[in-house]
């Protein structure tokens, strides 16, 4: 009897341990009785804006990997500086991020709707999900309940955010720290199949690979030879399409790109030095037979809850660039 009483005990023990733990993290249906319209309001605002620019999916998406990959998914990347304190978005990997209108006026008419409920990195996770969605990508439903944080720290960015220059050892580490597999890693690198970059990202592997003056042997030397057109050595102004001829629209081809060995950054041709990504990447050419969008909405979720601010932890900001 004593022991069956002791194993009530555990059991309810273990019960009340994940109770607690499920409180505590993002869920769907946070706001049905506290702002029942977040969802429809997020994605009206977001709606008006890429139906005028479709180009800020792109930026949208990498707000939000950016935010959550710098002290979680608390929209810290959203901040501005403070006196004496340069937060994540003076950071360089940041400064090309666009899309903060799209945030404030979401925030704006939730704030009307439903005053201090909606968080600004709730916002954002659904503004990228719905950015994507808009130019025909996949969706997913977003677990919501984030608070935002009070901290946002120029070096954080630089240290934490993966970089277009990292091999795949550099990449498996970071994902990995935060909780990301390899998988997670391959699928939302395909998040690159939509957006432009800075010739400055990848003109070492035009013009001086391994310092000699060399180019990349693992990129395709004809598409070296049309980037080398478009960006000369040097250039820090020019933007080249990351996923040329389809780099408006949320699709397949970045991998057939990758598979090619077209692949704009050093860290997407990392992709074909591991098996897993390399399979991963050759099973993805074939539009019909893919998986990328249900992966990429699976990994998106899991990324969304990278280092989340719950229950009473950070605050719910009236204005996305300022804490209260």
């Amino acid at each position: 009897m004593a022991t069956l009483k002791l194993l009530s005990f555990l059991i309810l023990q273990i019960f009340c341990i994940l109770e607690v733990a499920n409180s505590q993290g993002v869920e769907l249906g946070f706001y049905k009785k506290t702002c029942p319209n977040v969802e429809a309001i997020v994605k009206q605002t977001t709606a008006h804006y890429i139906s005028r620019a479709p180009t800020l999916a792109a930026p949208l998406l990498r707000m939000h990997f950016h935010d959550c990959f710098v002290r979680g998914c608390d929209g810290s990347v959203l901040l501005n500086s403070t006196k004496g304190n340069q937060a994540e978005k003076d950071a360089i990997p940041n400064q090309s991020l666009r899309g903060f209108q799209v945030i404030d006026a979401a925030k704006s008419a939730l704030e009307k709707e439903c005053p201090g409920i909606v968080s600004c990195s709730d916002i954002l996770a659904l503004a990228a999900r719905d950015a994507v969605e808009l130019i025909n990508g996949p969706t997913w439903a977003v677990p919501l309940g984030r608070r935002d944080g009070r901290v946002s720290i120029l070096l954080d960015a630089l240290k934490n955010l993966p970089t277009p220059f990292d091999n795949f050892t550099t990449l498996k580490t970071t994902f990995g720290s935060l909780g990301l597999n390899v998988k997670d890693l391959v699928v939302l690198s395909g998040g690159h199949t939509i957006g432009m970059s800075h010739c400055f990202s990848f003109s070492s592997r035009l013009y001086n690979f391994t310092g000699k003056g060399d180019m990349d042997p693992n990129m395709d030397q004809n598409y070296i030879g049309r980037l080398k057109i478009k960006c000369k050595s040097g250039d820090v102004t020019t933007i080249v399409e990351m996923d040329p001829g389809s780099f408006k629209s949320f699709d397949t081809d970045y991998y057939t790109m990758v598979s090619k060995r077209r692949g704009l950054f050093a860290s997407d041709a990392a992709l074909l030095t591991d098996s897993q990504t390399k399979a991963y990447v050759l099973s993805q050419v074939n539009p019909y037979g893919s998986t990328f969008f249900k992966d990429f909405g699976e990994s998106m979720i899991k990324m969304g809850k990278i280092g989340v601010l719950t229950g009473k932890a950070g605050e719910i900001r009236k204005h996305c660039a300022f804490r209260n």
